[in-house]
């Protein structure tokens, strides 16, 4: 049987790395490392061929489910080729599709692109200069071609608020939904994953002074914390970006449009207004 058994095709920022480091915990779970291999999307990582994708999972055991988490998979339009070759390699595969409120989400990818140096403009012009952010939270664009393709039945809703909420009842609904014999239990003590206000903003030697071991070493040997924070400070976004009433206005009305089509798989319409009642009230259906 092809593996992986499941996807996570969950929205960027939106909990995906958390989730997938939660059930890479779980007996009888085997999760792909990395975890966002992106296989379906990037050509560059297709062109390394199937065996390489199923050399991801080969250290499975014939009983585990086997599992991966690439936020490429919905990001359309820029990666349009994703659907059929997971077509041509998967005919029916398990798909979980996390979601956080399109604003928040698109707040935090705008202050994850600006810690990378790919966006560098404050975020009311970054909205009209960089049409992704806008799409990557129209949800209903990204999940129509799975519809399409899987049905509907297809894919779990899951929802980033409720996972902060009750952590383990959406653990419970993931594991129902991919089979998982037993019972899922949410560790506690792992961190939240890929946190953007965490970001020190990129730049020339970054990996090698902040991230390597020995650097670390040497930072906190030799250089006093307050100038620590102090660097690390003036390298981080201090104060979370805000929208102005025009941008939130024209966010508003693309995106409340484009939920329209989540409907008939939800059973209930979501808007940018009503997303966190809505969402709460239905978090286990």
């Amino acid at each position: 049987m092809p593996k992986p058994d499941f996807i996570i095709i969950g929205a960027m920022k939106s909990a995906t790395s958390t989730v997938h480091e939660q059930l890479a915990l779980q007996p009888g779970m085997h999760m792909s490392t990395p975890k966002e291999p992106n296989y379906f999307s990037d050509d560059e990582v297709f062109s390394l061929g199937e065996s390489w994708y199923d050399d991801l999972f080969a250290n499975a055991s014939s009983s585990d489910i086997c599992g991966e988490s690439s936020t490429h998979y919905t990001k359309l339009p820029d990666y349009p080729q994703t659907l059929s070759r997971m077509q041509a390699k998967l005919s029916n595969p398990k798909l979980i599709y996390i979601m956080r409120h399109p604003i928040d989400r698109l707040i935090s990818h705008y202050i994850h692109q600006w810690s990378q140096n790919v966006i560098d403009c404050d975020i009311n012009t970054a909205i009209e200069k960089y049409p992704e952010l806008i799409a990557y939270s129209s949800y209903g664009m990204q999940m129509k071609p799975y519809f399409e393709a899987y049905g509907p039945e297809a894919v779990l809703p899951v929802f980033t608020e409720i996972i902060k909420q009750s952590p383990q009842s959406q653990l419970d609904r993931i594991a129902n939904f991919i089979g998982y014999e037993g019972k899922m239990t949410w560790q506690t003590d792992l961190k939240p994953q890929n946190v953007s206000k965490q970001r020190i903003r990129a730049f020339w030697g970054y990996k090698w002074l902040i991230e390597s071991s020995f650097m670390t070493w040497l930072r906190r040997t030799f250089v006093p914390k307050a100038l620590r924070e102090k660097v690390k400070n003036n390298l981080t976004m201090q104060e979370r970006p805000t929208l102005s009433d025009d941008s939130l206005q024209k966010i508003k009305a693309v995106i409340d449009d484009d939920l329209k089509q989540l409907s008939g798989w939800l059973g209930y319409t979501l808007t940018c207004d009503n997303y966190l009642e809505v969402v709460e009230k239905n978090a286990n259906s």
